[in-house]
């Protein structure tokens, strides 16, 4: 079997729920609707009820003040996205940024990117290290090329001037939650600690992380497809062996004080190496499983650092990523029914959905320069059909206090077109009100500025 890319591909199997009833409908291997086509929906297309019930309840996006009202006393706000790379989406989750900043005293953004790569914009955002053009260029490869965008470049340099501008506020700071590259950074941290308090376990931890250290400027992209093409036997050595380093320093004991806190980042550094390589040790034929473990993992990474910051977050990633009910078999749990079982109401998601317009996509797993593709409007039968009908130009609707005919609406399955790294004529089946809190349509988008 095919080596598959690492990252979010093309939806092939059905959205279903989680457990019985996802495994259910992948072994009746229901399909997915074209998005030329689709069955008419009755109630979008008959006497309007569904599309009335929807613009009572629906707010205009607007200057946002609706959307931060839905947010309510969440600690974690999921962003998701229809497309990877669409313009309009990265300004949006901009601007809510520094809305919440301002209104909720937000301090984090992470995004779904290695958490290396977070800790070299980090280091820009907090303290002025490093050039972030150099950074995303360096590592927005592979599975993260559509972060590699002017939009992200402009959040990146307004985090570093409002830290400039509020020197009395708690920092904003830059997390990657994902696991796709492990860097030099969270290695050179982790052997930083053991060389200055640990000397003990040096020899051994260089040891367990030879030939595991990427050189610095090594190209990210490169990196992970070369990971990939591995044998199974060598990445699962080089897994037990990130594990094992990190297993010495767990077996130390933490210490008081500032070398405490010291060594629990030294620890967290090690953990995020060992989950890369962890995440490279699937089988090929259990990539649904990779997958699991890779929303797992960015789930948990996210919430620990809200609480080891005990600030507030915003997570930016996929429509799939944030959402609580899996829209693929082949990606069976989503981070954020990961998130909801760690934080409970504190978590809140928000899916983002939108009419027609121009995307960023690669053409298939094995190019490496995106297109940009023109996307119609939806046919009947197509969630967005309905919403685009609905007498708003972007809207916001709250989807766990819709009623009547809105909820009958929204809790009806249908397809609800996602795209993430390839371009795919396809739309996973989804229930809207199970799968998100709230949801932001926009009618149109634009490709994101990539570099």
């Amino acid at each position: 079997m095919s080596r598959r890319p690492y990252a979010r591909r093309r939806l092939t199997r059905p959205r279903a729920r989680t457990g019985v009833a996802l495994a259910a409908a992948a072994l009746a291997g229901v399909a997915l609707l074209p998005l030329g086509g689709g069955p008419p929906d009755a109630r979008a297309t008959g006497d309007g009820a569904p599309v009335a019930a929807l613009e009572r309840h629906a707010r205009p996006l607007g200057d946002l003040d609706s959307l931060v009202r839905r947010v309510g006393g969440a600690r974690v706000v999921g962003v998701g996205e229809a497309s990877h790379s669409g313009h309009e989406f990265f300004v949006l989750k901009q601007r809510l940024f520094r809305k919440l900043v301002a209104e909720r005293g937000f301090t984090t953004f992470a995004l779904e990117a290695s958490w290396s790569t977070g800790l070299r914009l980090d280091a820009y955002v907090t303290r002025g290290v490093g050039d972030p053009e150099r950074v995303m260029r360096d590592e927005f490869q592979g599975q993260y090329v559509f972060w590699n965008t002017r939009e992200y470049l402009d959040l990146v340099r307004w985090m570093r001037r409002h830290n400039l501008d509020h020197p009395g506020r708690p920092p904003l700071r830059f997390v990657g939650s994902d696991l796709g590259y492990p860097g030099p950074e969270a290695f050179d941290e982790v052997t930083s600690y053991v060389t200055a308090h640990r000397p003990e376990l040096a020899e051994r931890v260089d040891g367990l992380y030879a030939g595991l250290r990427p050189d610095a400027g090594t190209e990210a992209g490169g990196w992970m497809a070369g990971q990939l093409a591995k044998d199974l036997a060598v990445r699962r050595a080089e897994a037990r062996r990130a594990t094992r380093a990190l297993d010495l320093l767990r077996a130390a004991d933490r210490p008081e004080g500032a070398e405490g806190r010291s060594y629990d980042w030294a620890v967290r550094n090690a953990l995020a190496v060992t989950q890369s390589f962890t995440g490279y040790a699937f089988p090929d034929e259990e990539f649904a499983e990779r997958m699991r473990y890779r929303d797992r993992v960015l789930a948990a990474n996210t919430a620990w650092w809200q609480r080891r910051s005990g600030g507030k977050v915003l997570l930016a990633a996929n429509n799939g990523h944030v959402a609580y009910e899996a829209t693929s078999a082949e990606f069976p749990v989503p981070a954020g029914a990961f998130l909801r079982e760690r934080l409970g109401a504190e978590y809140v998601n928000v899916g983002l959905t939108f009419g027609r317009g121009r995307i960023n996509a690669l053409p298939d797993p094995a190019a490496r320069e995106p297109e940009t593709y023109a996307v119609p409007p939806a046919p009947a039968g197509y969630g967005e059909h309905t919403l685009d009908r609905v007498r708003r130009r972007d809207l916001v609707l709250d989807l766990r206090t819709a009623t009547g005919a809105a909820r009958a609406w929204l809790e009806a399955p249908r397809p609800v077109r996602s795209y993430g790294l390839y371009w795919s004529a396809e739309a996973p089946v989804t229930d809207l009100a199970a799968t998100y809190d709230v949801l932001v349509h926009l009618r149109r988008v634009t490709a994101a500025h990539l570099r």
